[in-house]
């Protein structure tokens, strides 16, 4: 291994472990749910997967390249699903978000079944 890709590899682990304390950051200090799943699945999917990146560069195998590569798509596919759903569930069981969000759209959008 080379100098630069152990370089390329620190510098992407740094980055997902920022990208993932953002995240952690964030669910303990946004106010509702909603504010919650955006953060912990947008950070955090973009800071595993930068992770597992980073990995994938280091090991230089085709297995561990090709299982990290699987482990981006697998977290691309599934957190933003899960936060949407999380989210729904939340609505429908009667959640408000904090007054100071515009919730007129949602409202619009998803109507409360009764």
């Amino acid at each position: 291994m080379t100098a630069v890709v152990a370089i390329i590899t620190g510098i992407m682990l740094i980055i997902g472990a920022l990208f993932a304390l953002i995240a952690s950051i964030g669910l303990l200090r946004l106010k509702d749910v909603y504010m919650r799943t955006h953060a912990a699945s947008k950070a955090g999917t973009l800071g595993s997967g930068l992770m597992l990146l980073a990995l994938a560069l280091y090991a230089g195998d085709a297995s561990v390249v090709t299982r990290a590569i699987a482990g981006v798509v697998f977290f691309l596919l599934t957190a933003p699903i899960a936060a949407h759903l999380l989210a729904k569930a939340a609505y429908e069981a009667g959640y408000q978000p904090c007054a100071d969000t515009k919730i007129d759209a949602l409202k619009e959008t998803l109507p409360r079944k009764s």
